[in-house]
């Protein structure tokens, strides 16, 4: 297979000052992208800034003979996802390529969870994935090109001390799949990562022991950058999917839906869901619907189909 080259492509990699979204920018300029190293550079709860982590990424990028430069706009406001892409336009001329990695935690679950740390989660990796991705779009549908990588996690399978963080991160699932059709038509492409990887995140929050922990257990930012870069890349085949990776794995996420039970004869009772539990839950036979509509098409399919006495009638 020919390498994979991102040769004349413009890429922007929101958080990409430490950890997951370095991997990720350095791995692009090597593939020949210029990029946008975006980082507000801020604690892993999100508080402060320092311009020194961007700058300091985009130094090794030049270095080693890329192109790229800094940004420490704040993805959570409508102005800064703006002015990231902005960013890209002003140094580069264009814009191809959004990879959203920016994002906070603060450990909490229920009771202790207050709203304030919902509301920060949802405006940094939810809010931000939207702010970035709404100011490129008008750019990739002109161009009729673009590609859109946001960040999930493997928390939205749930952790009891990690609420908000998996709420905001089950929100990005939802907004790709949506985008996804809204970009069919113009070349854009919208997909999902959820890393594996051992960084300050994970609550280690020394930047150095963050890596060195990351290389014994084989779990480094690197290992998931080859699944983003191919999400990014124009040779990417799917759309609207979540992929995960991490420590030399990588698979595929999916949201399904098993056939269940159809009840007929009139209204079903509390007694007929109790009855039929085992078969509602079952899930051979399950399938993958590809949007909304494929499912609601699924799940009413027995609705409009063709029963004795209702030949030649048409549903509405």
């Amino acid at each position: 297979m020919d390498q994979l080259s991102f040769e004349g492509r413009v890429a922007v990699v929101t958080g990409a000052g430490r950890g997951i979204g370095r991997a990720h920018a350095r791995l692009l300029a090597e593939r020949g992208a210029k990029v946008v190293v975006n980082d507000l550079g801020g604690s892993m709860a999100g508080e402060g800034t320092d311009a020194g982590p961007a700058q300091k990424v985009v130094d090794a990028i030049v270095a080693a003979g890329g192109e790229a430069v800094a940004d420490t706009h704040d993805v959570s406001t409508e102005a800064g996802g703006k002015a990231i892409v902005d960013a890209a336009l002003e140094a580069f001329g264009r814009i191809d390529i959004v990879v959203n990695n920016a994002g906070i935690i603060r450990w909490a679950g229920l009771p202790e969870v207050d709203l304030d740390n919902l509301e920060r989660h949802l405006a940094v990796h939810l809010l931000g994935s939207f702010n970035t991705m709404k100011a490129a779009w008008p750019h990739f549908v002109e161009q009729g090109y673009g590609r859109v990588v946001l960040t999930t996690s493997a928390g939205v399978f749930g952790l009891d001390n990690n609420l908000s963080y998996a709420a905001a991160k089950g929100g990005v699932i939802g907004l790709a799949r949506s985008a996804r059709l809204a970009g069919e038509a113009h070349g854009i492409k919208v997909n999902v990562i959820a890393p594996a990887a051992l960084t300050r995140m994970g609550g280690i929050e020394d930047e150095a022991a963050a890596d060195a922990a990351a290389q014994q257990a084989g779990m480094t930012s690197e290992a998931v950058s080859p699944m983003v870069a191919y999400l990014a890349h124009e040779d990417c085949p799917v759309n609207g999917e979540i992929y995960a990776a991490g420590a030399g794995r990588f698979s595929r996420f999916f949201i399904g839906s098993t056939p269940g039970y159809v009840h007929e004869g009139g209204l079903a009772s509390v007694e007929d869901v109790a009855g039929n539990w085992d078969a509602i839950n079952d899930e051979k036979g399950y399938y993958v619907p590809s949007d909304l509509m494929a499912w609601t098409g699924a799940f009413l399919g027995h609705q409009f189909a063709e029963k004795p006495g209702t030949e030649g009638t048409e549903a509405s």
